[in-house]
């Protein structure tokens, strides 16, 4: 691939047009905002010039209400060898394509399963991508040069190619997407009119929980509205699950030693089940789940103390496999979890505590 076409500048194609570009890849940038995608080349993504002819590759980065039209349009313009888009939906931009009579050999359906809760191209960054799925949707009639063009797109952005049937993508999202993106909403919907004394309690598990509610509604209409069957199925049986929860907590209300006990079992089930659930939530680098030890730090809240604690972790011979930060509520303080392989758990706190930090066990 020499030559490229991203259409639409928000988060995921001007982080797309931005890795191309490092790659070396002549990145052509549109946007039906001219100042998005001017702010975008600004950032080193590309030029907001027109290309003299065909390119390559064009890539639809449109709200998935949107693609379809705007593939049509390219498509029919003859911008480019290759068409695909990167929308969280698949099945309903192909059957639009489809009713629109367009021949669908120079088109294949992807989404880059990465993303944050900002948007614009201000939020866009070279290595959003990497490391990460990036479903590929082929049909019998995809051109065999449009698979390659997007596989080498996915090996530009550094991600891990998946390749999946539409419909059964779609299915998936709205099961480890979607609906836990509305689930999200509704736990922190709970705090918007709560008193300030308990909003105050909040730690890391909430934090978790409703992290990604803060993302934009306005995009998330447009990605629910293209797919509300599957995500209206998965929280018919949340509806369900909080349904017998309820019961349960109501049950260990009774002074009725059979129907706390009922109420207890039911619990117990449900968190037995969310137990199960979780450990097949991939671990590293989308590999089996694995248990790490937890090195809890205390630390100020001042610069470089992050940095002192990772560099002090490398002279120990010791990988963080993952981090995480819990602020202690009104003082300038936090607690720095490190996440360690077993084995090295006692090495590292060793050597930290030999640097002087506070290991809280």
């Amino acid at each position: 691939m020499r030559t490229a076409l991203v259409i639409g500048t928000g988060l995921i194609g001007t982080s797309a047009a931005l890795a191309l570009s490092q790659r070396g890849v002549t990145v052509h940038l549109t946007d039906h905002d001219p100042e998005q995608a001017r702010t975008a080349s600004a950032l080193g993504a590309g030029t907001d010039e027109a290309p003299q002819g065909p390119v390559d590759l064009a890539i639809v980065a449109a709200p998935p209400a949107h693609v379809a039209a705007v593939l049509a349009d390219a498509m029919r313009r003859g911008v480019a060898r290759g068409y695909l888009d990167v929308a969280s939906v698949k099945g309903g931009p192909r059957r639009e394509l489809e009713g629109l009579g367009l021949d669908l050999a120079a088109y294949i359906g992807t989404h880059p399963m990465s993303g944050r809760e900002k948007s614009g191209p201000l939020a866009a960054t070279a290595d959003l991508f990497e490391g990460r799925p990036w479903v590929l949707t082929p049909t019998r009639d995809t051109d065999t040069e449009v698979l390659n063009l997007a596989l080498e797109l996915v090996s530009h952005c550094r991600a891990v190619p998946v390749v999946m049937d539409a419909d059964a993508h779609d299915r998936a999202v709205a099961l480890v997407s979607h609906m836990p993106h509305l689930v999200s909403s509704m736990v922190a919907a709970r705090l918007e009119n709560a008193e300030e004394a308990a909003v105050r309690l909040c730690g890391q598990g909430i934090r978790d929980v409703t992290r990604i509610a803060a993302s934009d509604p306005r995009m998330w209409i447009d990605i629910l509205s293209a797919n509300p069957g599957p995500v209206a199925d998965l929280l018919s049986d949340v509806a369900l699950d909080l349904d017998e929860t309820v019961r349960a907590l109501r049950s260990l209300q009774s002074s009725d030693e059979a129907k706390r006990l009922e109420g207890t079992s039911g619990i117990q089930e449900m968190l037995r089940r969310g137990n199960a659930g979780q450990v097949r939530v991939p671990g590293k680098h989308g590999s089996a789940p694995r248990a790490y030890e937890v090195v809890a730090v205390l630390i100020d809240d001042q610069p470089g103390q992050l940095a002192r604690i990772f560099a002090d972790a490398g002279r120990a011979g010791v990988n963080i496999e993952d981090v995480r930060i819990e602020h202690a509520t009104g003082q300038q303080a936090g607690l720095v979890q490190l996440m360690v392989e077993p084995q090295a758990a006692p090495v590292l706190t060793a050597a930290l505590r030999e640097r002087g930090w506070a290991i809280r066990q």
